[in-house]
């Protein structure tokens, strides 16, 4: 099945909260990446309805095991990227921006390809 560019990036960005946090709520998300609370609240509702994620009685949102292969994946995507184009002498804040567009349209094949490289010929 596959999952929307904004679901990935909920899912993304769930997991690095937790990393960050320990914990996510939903205003997390929302203030993470200054979305409004109401639009936050809806995708949470997807996620959940999809198997993705889970939310406790406090309002903790915890990744599903799906949930979490997706997000760990883009996150990859994302962190590699980031490093290979910056590598190439762009600007951490670009490389970042570029790394979040692409890590939602680069097949997968493209990306083994790239990470092979990357192992291979360079220290990212």
């Amino acid at each position: 099945m596959k999952i929307h560019e904004s679901a990935e990036n909920y899912l993304e960005t769930i997991l690095v909260l937790q990393q960050r946090n320990g914990f996510v709520r939903s205003i997390d998300i929302a203030n993470e990446l200054e979305f409004s609370k109401p639009s936050v609240s809806v995708a949470m509702k997807n996620l959940r309805l999809n198997g993705y994620i889970e939310v406790d009685a406090a309002g903790q949102i915890r990744l599903l095991p799906e949930g979490q292969r997706i997000a760990e994946a883009v996150l990859e995507k994302h962190r590699l990227m980031t490093r290979f184009l910056m590598a190439l002498g762009v600007s951490p804040e670009v490389a970042a921006e570029d790394a979040c567009r692409i890590e939602h349209v680069l097949s997968n094949e493209s990306f083994e390809a790239i990470k092979e490289h990357a192992r291979k010929y360079s220290n990212l």
